[in-house]
């Protein structure tokens, strides 16, 4: 697969920062575990911090071939084969050393920072590492939307927690007191990378779509999601990529896949739920070879709803990092989720939608089937549902997925075929019949 410049450019980003984390025992840089969904990477990197985010190395490991072996270290610690598998990938790269996926040892955390948006897993996984580590963790309650929106009630409970609970552990782990002009200005470097970011998601409602929002959506979302929003180099990542899709779109020309530039789109798919991390390439290949790309995806919002209207704003720092938190996808209950996909499918004039179920991803698997009809119903398009996992070769079954496909874009292809074809015409009365 041709690589595109925003790729290479991140994978030299991530592979410096991975260099950085490697030397923080010897520079006293500290270390802060955090996760994507609601991560405070503004206010850890406004203390000097460096933020590490297990899931991320989880998923990492998945796509080199190595989380095959740290979940059976995982297992053979005790660790049930129900367990996410992103815990069990992070728990069994920890017991083997705690190589990160680029080849660098992590060092151990300073502090566990966990930021609740929705995942109960998360809890649980922080509670085994803090256990390993032995070290300060501190706990950022986001209430859950099940009403749709976050109250002034609940906002202000977050607020207050960022100055009573979080803001002090950063302080006293790292040594230095909280700079709110320092975070003033990282979240103006997240609002001017957030706007490139939704500029290019939001190219994929041009015909043909210069990107796939799904399988190089993940790439898009790298920066913002882990380590890099707030930070200079993050928001030239994102001018560049914003770049990149605009000679895309000048030249009439598709993203980049496994199979080639695809510049013949056959259909707009919008995709509901996490990809498969361990064959992610051959994952794609079943939809680019059949000219299918996603113009939309509910997983690239898991990280930030940006495409929604949401941006960090620099007046209220404190209040918009809370903002932020309880606008992850994972916060927002069943009802949200479809009218998400409903949008996304009328807007981005998708032909079919997908639903990815997850084994062991409970965040998003969980309600997928109610999900689906409900999407069907309310727009008059079929779904397809398909099964594999996070990071566990073994629940990836590249035949049953395959055939599942198959079988979906040809029902669409039917459907295209019967609603172009012209209305038989109508068949005249026997004159000697009753009317």
């Amino acid at each position: 697969m041709s690589k595109d410049r925003s790729m290479i450019l991140q994978k030299d980003m991530i592979g410096d920062h991975f260099e950085r984390l490697e030397a923080a025992p010897q520079t006293g840089e500290k270390v802060v575990y955090t996760f994507v969904p609601g991560n405070l990477t503004e206010l850890i990197r406004s203390f000097g911090a460096l933020p590490v985010l297990p899931e991320i190395n989880a998923l990492q490991s998945g796509m080199r071939g190595l989380s095959r072996g740290y979940i059976a270290e995982a297992e053979k610690a005790g660790h049930s084969a129900d367990v996410c598998t992103y815990v069990k990938a992070d728990i069994g790269m920890m017991l083997q050393g705690n190589i990160g996926p680029t080849g660098t040892r992590l060092p151990p955390p300073d502090l566990l920072l966990l930021s609740y948006t929705g995942c109960y897993t998360f809890m649980k996984w922080f509670e085994l590492l803090r256990e390993h580590y032995d070290c300060p963790t501190v706990f950022l309650q986001v209430p859950y939307q099940g009403d749709g929106q976050i109250t002034a009630d609940q906002r202000a409970y977050m607020v207050r927690q960022l100055r009573e609970d979080v803001i002090p552990a950063l302080e006293k782990v790292t040594g230095r007191p909280y700079d709110e002009e320092k975070l003033r200005e990282m979240l103006r470097l997240s609002a001017r990378a957030e706007e490139d970011l939704v500029y290019v998601l939001h190219a994929a409602k041009r015909t043909p779509s210069p990107i796939d929002s799904y399988f190089g959506g993940v790439y898009y979302i790298g920066p913002m999601f882990s380590a890099f929003r707030g930070t200079q180099e993050g928001a030239d990542y994102y001018a560049a990529l914003r770049e990149e899709v605009d000679e895309r779109i000048a030249a009439n020309q598709g993203p980049e896949t496994p199979s080639g530039r695809l510049d013949a789109q056959h259909f707009r798919l919008v995709i509901e739920g996490p990809p498969n991390w361990t064959s992610f390439n051959q994952f794609w290949q079943m939809f680019s070879d059949e000219g299918a790309v996603v113009v939309a995806s509910t997983y690239t919002k898991v990280g930030g709803t940006y495409d929604f209207g949401f941006r960090h704003d620099p007046t209220d720092p404190l209040g918009t990092l809370c903002d932020y938190c309880s606008g992850c996808y994972t916060n927002h209950s069943l009802p949200d989720r479809i009218d998400m996909l409903v949008e996304y499918i009328e807007e981005y004039a998708a032909d079919g939608f997908v639903i990815n179920s997850v084994k062991s991803c409970n965040s998003f698997s969980a309600g997928q089937l109610l999900i689906l009809r409900e999407v069907e119903r309310r727009t008059g398009i079929p779904g397809a549902f398909i099964e594999s996992d996070l990071v566990d070769p073994r629940y990836f079954s590249a035949a049953n997925i395959k055939n599942r496909l198959e079988s979906y874009f040809q029902m669409l292809r039917e459907r295209r075929r019967a609603a172009a074809r012209p209305p038989a015409p109508a068949i005249p009365a026997d004159p000697g019949s009753t009317p």
